[in-house]
């Protein structure tokens, strides 16, 4: 073989290893470059799920305070009608004492 076929397949040789050693650095940063996206999609998404969740709780919590609120509004409604209805029993229960008082 010449001189020059052997210099041309080395120099072949060495552009093939320049190409596949290329070709593997860039398969390297691709592969690092789409790991740092899902690490930052990951986190992203993380975040997004945090802010949702603590405006689930604000809506969770304002509903309960109102359902709350209701409930006490109404329990007071309860018992004021309670009251009612037991002082115009003890007015009742005040003039049959004094009544029987009284006839006796």
């Amino acid at each position: 073989m010449s001189f020059e076929a052997i210099s041309s397949i080395t120099q072949a040789e060495a552009e093939a290893r320049a190409m596949v050693a290329g070709a593997e650095q860039r398969a390297r940063q691709l592969a690092a470059d789409a790991e740092n996206a899902g690490k930052l999609a990951v986190d992203a998404a993380a975040a997004k799920a945090a802010e949702e969740l603590a405006e689930l709780s604000r809506q969770v919590d304002d509903k309960a305070r109102a359902q709350a609120e209701a409930y006490a509004a109404e329990l007071e409604n309860k018992k004021a009608a309670l009251r009612a209805k037991a002082g115009g029993k003890l007015d009742q229960a005040a003039a049959l004492v004094v009544e029987r008082i009284v006839n006796s």
